[in-house]
């Protein structure tokens, strides 16, 4: 069934003449897509941006955008695919940030686009023996942070990052320059239908857009963007891989480049990133742990869940989950106090307490004081 909503979104796109910057501004101004097709000349005319021949444009384009717009939303039916509007809570909430980033993108896949841990791998469609063993051991140590790897769907450095993710049961996502009925290249195909089940394929061009040159920086971008890092294995001085890693410098991302050769023309990208200081330098994940501050990240989610674990309602009786309600609260409370704060009677506070202190959940301390301890 074809959603009215998808339409005037897809529509939006189809409208000439405007940018990701402006159809947000009018999305923003008129209230919703349907909204704006719906707007008389006077009501763009206010709209900053919008003078009278872009407003003329809206509207005189408005009918055929309307009809492709339903076109594409039937083949993306067909083909199960997602249009994602920069307001879908689907959308990456990473790229939400960044002023250019598409309003729409159209996703075929099972993960989610907002996975806590999103890194993208990128480098040279000529890699070496040694930037395929390095980006295979890179995959693997990352395994155990449950990361989702995006990458281009290119030769080299892109197709082994997402070929080792599938072996290790990772969901990775691959961004394309063309329309998702396209895969460039063709090679790639195999992998591309494992991704389906186990990640996706992500694009902003529509079906039957073929992977033109200048796509390519543009679909760099969205790798950039939509991952807290970017690592870089092997790269030339002059490569797709250092505009990515430029894109992701000015989004305020993190970037890695892996050290190599000094003599290998592949590794001259990475050296130079990591020496003028727009990379630091991957040697383990380690190295990405402390730049992201996982590791402080799992110590206090560890921490919460051990609290949390204490609260489980199968394990305590109704008196002993309101004493340690507010015990977490407050750490350590005095007998009375906790009495009062947990409307339990005193009476019966004792062997609540008692209860607790024997199965090494609370500890009593001087002057009636009950401390929470953490298991």
């Amino acid at each position: 069934m074809v959603d009215e909503q998808n339409i005037y979104e897809i529509a939006l796109t189809k409208l000439p003449g405007l940018g990701s910057q402006l159809t947000r501004l009018l999305v923003s101004y008129c209230g919703s897509p349907k909204a704006v097709f719906e707007s008389t000349t006077g009501k763009l005319l206010k709209i900053p941006g919008i003078g009278g021949g872009k407003a003329k444009s809206i509207l005189d384009g408005a009918k055929s955008a309307l009809l492709e717009a339903e076109q594409v939303l039937k083949q993306a039916e067909e083909m199960e695919v997602q249009p994602l509007f920069y307001t879908s809570p689907k959308y990456p909430d990473r790229l939400k940030q960044i002023a250019d980033a598409p309003v729409l993108l159209y996703y075929h896949g099972n993960s989610n686009l907002n996975q806590t841990r999103i890194i993208s791998i990128v480098g040279t469609r000529q890699i070496t023996s040694y930037g395929q063993n390095v980006t295979e051991r890179i995959v693997e140590e990352l395994k155990q942070y449950n990361v989702m790897v995006v990458s281009g769907l290119a030769y080299g450095v892109d197709i082994v990052a997402h070929r080792a993710a599938l072996q290790a049961g990772m969901p990775t996502i691959g961004v394309m320059a063309s329309g998702l009925d396209i895969i460039y290249p063709a090679a790639h195909r195999k992998y591309a239908e494992r991704m389906l089940t186990q990640g996706g394929l992500l694009t902003e061009n529509v079906f039957g857009t073929k992977p033109d040159a200048p796509r390519f920086p543009a679909r760099n971008r969205i790798i950039a963007g939509m991952s807290d890092c970017t690592i870089v294995i092997e790269a030339a001085i002059k490569s797709g891989s250092l505009i990515t890693a430029d894109i992701a410098h000015s989004y305020d991302k993190e970037v890695l480049a892996v050290p190599g050769n000094i003599t290998s023309p592949l590794s001259e990208g990475t050296n130079y990133l990591i020496k003028t200081n727009k990379a630091a330098a991957y040697t383990t994940a380690q190295d990405l742990v402390e730049l992201l501050n996982w590791d402080l990240q799992d110590a206090a989610a560890a921490k919460t869940k051990a609290t949390k674990l204490v609260f489980d309602a199968t394990d305590f009786n109704p008196d002993e989950l309101k004493v340690l309600q507010v015990l977490q609260q407050t750490r350590e409370e005095q007998m009375d106090n906790l009495s009062w704060k947990a409307q339990v009677p005193v009476s019966l506070l004792a062997s609540v307490l008692l209860n607790l202190e024997f199965r090494g959940i609370v500890r009593a301390l001087p002057g009636k004081r009950f401390m929470l301890l953490q298991k």
